[in-house]
């Protein structure tokens, strides 16, 4: 037999009301649309500051074929996210 320590168990309460699962739905697709519209606001900024047409951006262009590989401007978003994300972990 087990010491009484180790006889823990968690029994979670997995009935839930249609309500609450809706309002669980509505919040997630809201905090979705809000990431959704702070990303699109990131890009646009992004192509004002020249993001996309930094030297060492890769762009081939041959008749109706394109290319692009924005290797730099990766790296320095790239960069940029994991000095805020250390930040803010601390």
């Amino acid at each position: 037999m087990l010491p009484k320590k180790h006889m823990n168990i968690l029994i979670l309460n997995m009935k839930r009301s249609r309500g609450d699962i809706m309002t669980s739905l509505g919040k997630i697709l809201l905090y979705m649309g809000i990431v959704f519209i702070l990303l699109g606001g990131v890009l646009i900024l992004g192509e004002k500051l020249g993001f996309g047409k930094l030297p060492g951006d890769i762009l081939i262009q041959r008749g109706n074929f394109t290319f692009f590989f924005p290797i730099v401007s990766m790296l320095i978003i790239s960069i940029i996210l994991t000095v805020l994300v250390n930040i803010f972990r601390r």
